[in-house]
C-alpha cells in the first residue's frame, strides 16, 4: 500500500513539483536569511575573535566590545594582582579617522596591544612580519579592508590624526560590523595617535595561572577589583545580546523569516489539500476494499513527509550553492551554524505533520460509496 502511495504522489507531477518548489523555496529563504543574520551577530565580535584573549577586564557597565568606556591606568596593576592572574595586558580599542594619501579620510579601528607580547593582533600573518611593529610609526593592518585604505602595500605610509603611520605587515582578520579597517600598533604608538584624554585603556586581557578556568579568574577578578570581566564566549554572547535588543536588525530578518515560514505552509498545505481531494476516489476504493483508516493515515503521511524531506534537500542544496559564491570574511556576512538547518527541519517535519492531518481529516470522513458514483 505504501508503494501505491508514492506512486500516487509522483505521478500527479504538476502538484508534485508545485510542493517541491514550494517547500525549497522557503527553506532556502529560512536558511539564506537565517545565515546571514547569524552571520552579521558574529561579525559584531569580530573584535573578540581577532584578539583571542580567555578574560577581558573592563567597567562593569560595559554593553558590548564597541561600547568602550575607558579605564583608569591604576586598574592594570590592580588586576595583576588578582589571585589566579598569571599575567595582564593593556589594550587600547578607539574608532579614529585615517588620512589617506589619496587625500580621503576613513574611519578605522585603532587597536594597541603590548609592546613585548603583541598579544592581540591576529598570528595569521599575509605579508611582512610582527616584530617590526617596534619600529618608529610601523603598523598592521588587516586584509579584509584593504580596498578601503587605497588597497595598500607594505611600506606603504598613511596618517592617523595628523601623524604619520607606516605598514609594517598585514595580517588576516575578521571583518568588523561596520566593516571599519582593523589597524595595529604598540599601546604606547596607540596613545601618541590618539588624542591626549584622562583615561584611554580601554581593556585589560587577563591570562589564567595553570589549573585556573578563565570563568573562575573572571569571578575572582570581579570579586578583588569590582570591574567588569568577561571570558571570550561570555562577552561575545554579552555582544551579540546588545545588538538584539538595541537595532532593528532581529526584527528584519525575523519578517523575513516569518513571511518564509508563512508561505511554505500556506503553500505545502493548500496543494497538499487539493492533492489529496482529487485522489479522494482513489481514497474511497481503498476503503472499500478494507484498508483501515490508520493505514490510509500512514499513506498520507508518507506522501507528506516524502515531499517535504525532498524539498528541504533541494533548499539546502540551493543553500549550499548560493554559499560557494560567497567569498570568505566578504562584504557578505555568511555564517551557517547546525543549529539553524535544525530549524528549518524541524519546520519541515511540523509542516509535514499539518498537512497530513489537514488531508487525512478529509479522508476519514469519505464513504466508500464515493467510489460507485458518477
Amino acid at each position: 500500500m505504501y508503494w501505491i502511495a508514492l506512486k500516487m504522489l509522483f505521478g500527479d507531477r504538476v502538484k508534485f513539483v508545485t510542493l517541491l518548489v514550494g517547500l525549497s523555496f522557503s527553506v532556502l529563504l529560512i536558511t539564506q536569511q537565517g545565515s546571514i543574520f547569524c552571520g552579521l551577530m558574529k561579525r559584531t565580535s569580530a573584535t573578540i575573535f581577532n584578539t583571542g584573549a580567555p578574560v577581558w577586564v573592563s567597567d562593569a557597565r560595559i554593553r558590548s566590545v564597541d561600547d568602550v568606556k575607558p579605564l583608569q591606568d591604576t586598574d592594570l596593576p590592580r588586576v595583576r594582582s588578582v589571585t589566579g592572574v598569571q599575567y595582564a595586558l593593556p589594550l587600547l580599542f578607539r574608532i579614529t579617522q585615517a588620512q589617506l594619501p589619496s587625500g580621503d579620510s576613513e574611519n578605522i579601528l585603532l587597536v594597541g596591544v603590548d609592546e613585548q607580547a603583541l598579544i592581540g593582533i591576529p598570528q595569521a600573518v599575509r605579508q611582512g612580519n610582527l616584530s617590526r611593529l617596534n619600529q618608529p610609526e610601523a603598523v598592521a593592518v588587516d586584509d579584509s579592508s584593504l580596498e578601503k585604505l587605497g588597497n595598500p602595500g607594505l611600506n606603504s605610509t598613511f596618517e592617523i590624526n595628523d601623524k604619520r603611520a607606516r605598514i609594517t605587515a598585514i595580517v588576516g582578520a575578521k571583518r568588523s560590523f561596520f566593516a571599519y579597517p582593523y589597524v595595529y600598533t604598540t599601546f604606547s604608538r596607540a596613545l601618541e595617535y590618539m588624542p591626549r584624554q584622562r583615561k584611554l585603556m580601554s581593556f585589560v586581557l587577563a591570562y589564567p595561572k595553570p589549573g585556573i578556568s578563565a570563568e573562575r579568574l573572571a569571578l575572582q577578578i570581579e570579586r578583588e577589583t569590582g570591574l567588569g570581566a568577561f571570558t571570550e564566549e561570555e562577552f561575545l554572547w554579552h555582544t551579540i545580546g546588545y545588538y538584539m535588543k538595541n537595532t532593528g536588525i532581529p526584527i528584519n530578518f525575523g519578517i523575513t523569516i516569518f513571511l518564509g515560514l508563512l508561505v511554505g505552509a500556506a503553500i505545502s498545505a493548500q496543494t497538499f489539500y487539493a492533492f489529496v481531494m482529487e485522489n479522494m476516489r482513489q481514497f474511497g476504493t481503498f476503503k472499500a476494499i478494507g484498508v483501515g483508516n490508520g493505514t490510509l493515515i500512514r499513506m498520507i503521511f508518507l506522501q507528506s513527509s516524502t515531499v517535504s524531506i525532498m524539498g528541504y534537500g533541494i533548499g539546502v542544496g540551493l543553500l549550499a550553492l548560493f554559499a560557494s559564491r560567497i567569498p570568505p570574511n566578504g562584504v557578505v556576512a555568511f555564517y551557517t551554524p547546525w543549529q539553524l538547518l535544525a530549524i528549518a527541519f524541524v519546520f519541515i517535519v511540523v509542516i509535514s505533520v499539518f498537512a497530513s492531518l489537514v488531508a487525512g481529516w478529509r479522508v476519514l470522513r469519505i464513504e466508500p460509496a464515493i467510489v460507485f458514483r458518477g
